[in-house]
């Protein structure tokens, strides 16, 4: 490449460079001076909507804005064409939880068939909607489950939580309350439940704001009360990496 047209790529790459630069601090400047009350901007990012940039606030919260930050947008971004949520698509990015780096000790396990494929659940005793997935969860077969208990719901959740994570047979206790209604045991007072309070900062940092949420081994998560149908098809996905 001749070195006069070489010299003027990157005089043109630097000049563009400095307009990004440019347009995020004026984004940046504008929404800070005149929206005081939203938290620091963590990232500004292009969308591929043509003059639209997305504003990453509070580590996993997306907003829209102009090129100016004169206006912004609060709300999902549809990619209509391919019938695609990319606001969804991006939190969920965002919020993604490594399978191997869960903390299993403050999980109980539950083993049915070879348990060779492995999820991890976040549920409530005290959610209506974990105790439907659970009788839909009986159907699935050579499964690992790593079920954290995460009491969201109130202090009556915490105090059947530590009942069930203090039971002799916490995989027991748990189906005996889910699936039969049968009460646990009040957890004895020298039951360390310290896990209990880990899986709720976990959860939170994590931004799991419902119960159930399901986990997979690909990174996938789930919130709600899916099927087994809609499982099977996760734990699938999960082993085709």
């Amino acid at each position: 490449m001749p070195r006069t047209i070489q010299k003027l790529l990157i005089a043109l790459l630097a000049t563009l460079s400095l307009g990004a630069w440019a347009q995020e601090a004026a984004i940046r400047k504008n929404i800070a001076t005149r929206l005081p009350q939203l938290k620091a901007i963590d990232e500004v990012r292009k969308t591929d909507l043509p003059g639209i940039f997305e504003l990453r606030v509070n580590g996993t919260e997306i907003y829209y804005t102009d090129a100016q930050g004169n206006y912004l947008i609060e709300g999902n971004l549809i990619d209509t064409r391919n019938r695609r949520n990319l606001t969804e698509e991006r939190v969920e990015k965002l919020t993604a939880i490594q399978f191997d780096s869960l903390p299993l000790k403050d999980a109980f396990t539950i083993v049915r068939g070879s348990g060779e494929r492995k999820m991890a659940v976040f549920e409530d005793p005290n959610c209506g909607y974990c105790k439907r997935f659970e009788r839909d969860l009986q159907k699935v077969d050579n499964v690992t489950i790593y079920l954290f208990l995460y009491p969201v719901l109130g202090a009556d959740s915490a105090e059947k939580s530590k009942a069930v994570w203090c039971a002799k047979d916490r995989g027991v206790a748990w189906q005996d309350w889910m699936l039969r209604d049968q009460p646990v045991a009040a957890a004895a007072a020298m039951c360390d439940t310290s896990a209990l309070t880990r899986n709720v900062e976990l959860g939170r940092k994590h931004k799991i704001t419902g119960t159930p949420t399901l986990l997979f081994t690909n990174g996938a998560r789930v919130p709600g009360a899916v099927d087994n149908k809609k499982v099977e098809q996760m734990l699938a996905e999960a082993a085709k990496g």
